[in-house]
Order: structure tokens, then sequence, then C-alpha cells
């Protein structure tokens, strides 16, 4: 073997011992616990159903909330997350579904879609997400969730427009508890935007 083949060989153990000892001390990745949102108890109406059809869209959202972490905020002004866990989609997506299943559940929207879809409706329920946090205060926590909603036409006209907010004490701190006050505070949303997203429907004269 040359001198120069041997040089080579050499330069290219001490490179491949030089990336496996980086290799080694390389920080490893946070495990992260994936949560679901919970609830959902909303009962079958007995209530005939409506003519019109409605798509329910993904709520706006800032980047900060608009992500699978979970968001905390411990002290006025301050955002941050859970360390180690996340919900399984984007909090906008998850209220959006929240929302969907609710209205499946009532029955009393039989033709209901989703943006996934992108059918054409009559109307269409979409808004900005402002909140979905927990938040301390006087040392006790929260999960807020705040929704300012919009109703419009397939023209993109607004119909209506309501904001609407639900606050949910948390029963500890635990990040499983945080995520069942969640559950339960978007149940209360999904039950306050069912009865007005009904009652401006069937308001409109031209459906």
């Amino acid at each position: 073997m040359s001198a120069f083949h041997r040089g080579v060989r050499q330069l290219l153990a001490i490179g491949s011992f030089s990336l496996l000892a980086a290799c080694s001390i390389l920080p490893r990745s946070e495990p992260v616990q994936i949560y679901l949102l919970p609830g959902q108890t909303t009962a079958a109406s007995q209530a005939g159903a409506v003519s019109w059809s409605l798509r329910l869209n993904t709520p706006q959202a800032s980047q900060a909330l608009n992500s699978t972490r979970i968001a905390v905020v411990p002290q006025p002004n301050e955002f941050s997350t859970y360390a180690g866990s996340s919900w399984s989609d984007p909090a906008p997506r998850l209220v959006r579904n929240h929302l969907l299943k609710a209205f499946q559940n009532d029955g009393r929207v039989p033709a209901l879609s989703s943006d996934d879809a992108n059918l054409q409706a009559d109307l269409q329920l979409g808004g900005e997400l402002q909140a979905f946090q927990s938040e301390y205060r006087n040392g006790s926590v929260s999960v807020v969730i705040r929704l300012q909603a919009q109703l419009v036409d397939n023209r993109q006209q607004i119909l209506a427009s309501r904001h609407f907010e639900v606050i949910q004490p948390v029963q500890g701190t635990a990040v499983p508890a945080v995520v069942s006050a969640f559950g339960q505070a978007s149940d209360q949303l999904a039950a306050q935007l069912l009865q007005w997203v009904l009652a401006q429907g069937n308001a409109q004269p031209h459906l």
C-alpha cells in the first residue's frame, strides 16, 4: 500500500471517530407526551333538522397559539408552554374539530362540512381564536378560551359576529388536570356556539 493510500485511510478513521464522539455528546431529545382534547358530551337533539348547510372553518390564530404546544400564561404578559407535552393538532384545528363533533352529535345541521373538504355551504362559521391557554391567577389555575366568531354567507358577507369567552378552573396544576379542564372548557364553548349558530341561521329569511 502506498504512503498516500495509508494517509487517506488514517484520515478517514480519524474522521469516523470524531463523528461518533460528536454524536455521543449531543443532547437527547426530550420525550413528549401527546394529548388529545377530551370532552364532547353533546347529546343528540330531539328538535328537527334545519334546511341550510354549514361549513366549519379553522379559526385564525396568532403564531404563538397556532402550535401543538400546550400554552400557559404563568403571569401577566408572559407566554410559555408546558415542557414535554403537546396537543395532537395545533390549537385552532383542535377547536374546529371539537366544534365539528358537537354539531355532528347534536344532529340538527345534517349538511355539515369543514374547510378540509372545501365544499360549498349556505353558511360558514369561522373567526379568530384569541386565547387557548391555562392562566395562573391569584395562585390558582384556570383554562381560558376566547373566540371571536363570525358567521358568513356563501357570498362572504358577515351575517353575525360574537365574542365568546370560557373560563374553567383547573383541579390542580399537573398537565393531565389542565388537559381535562381544556376539554370541559371546549365543551362549554361548543354548546354556546351551537345555540348561537342555530339561532342566527334560522333567522336568515333566504335560507
